[in-house]
């Protein structure tokens, strides 16, 4: 499925002649953060639901705003002591030995149930930007 929305490049660039190439990556980013902190918080909801120590959960990180291709990016990542990273593809796909691991789709899951509080809160970042 897919949407086409006339003139959004129109005024994407009508609001960049208006404000400044730099405050629109201020407002980008910003909403940017605001997004990536409410898919975090559902992710977190999801790994509750088959967390051991909390390890997965505390070491759940958002990355800076950053070009990559052409556009801003943000990441969401794991880093910390215990190198949760290692795992996090395991617990998500399962193993040969362990094909349907307890948090098998959790992050499939926290995307798919974030995607309204992801609009929501890009939306309300980027009103409070203009």
């Amino acid at each position: 499925m897919s949407v086409e929305i006339n003139g959004l490049d129109r005024m994407l660039t009508d609001l960049e002649n208006r404000l400044g190439t730099a405050r629109m990556q201020t407002i980008s980013d910003r909403a940017l953060k605001a997004g990536a902190r409410a898919f975090v918080r559902e992710l977190k909801i999801q790994f509750q639901s088959f967390k051991d120590t909390g390890t997965s959960i505390n070491e759940i990180t958002i990355s800076e705003p950053m070009n990559i291709g052409g556009s801003r990016t943000i990441k969401v990542y794991w880093k910390g002591p215990k190198g949760r990273y290692h795992i996090i593809h395991l617990n998500e796909w399962g193993t040969v030995k362990n094909p349907n691991p307890q948090g098998k789709g959790a992050i499939a899951r926290a995307m798919r149930n974030s995607e309204g509080a992801y609009r929501a809160a890009v939306e309300e970042a980027v009103r409070r930007g203009l």
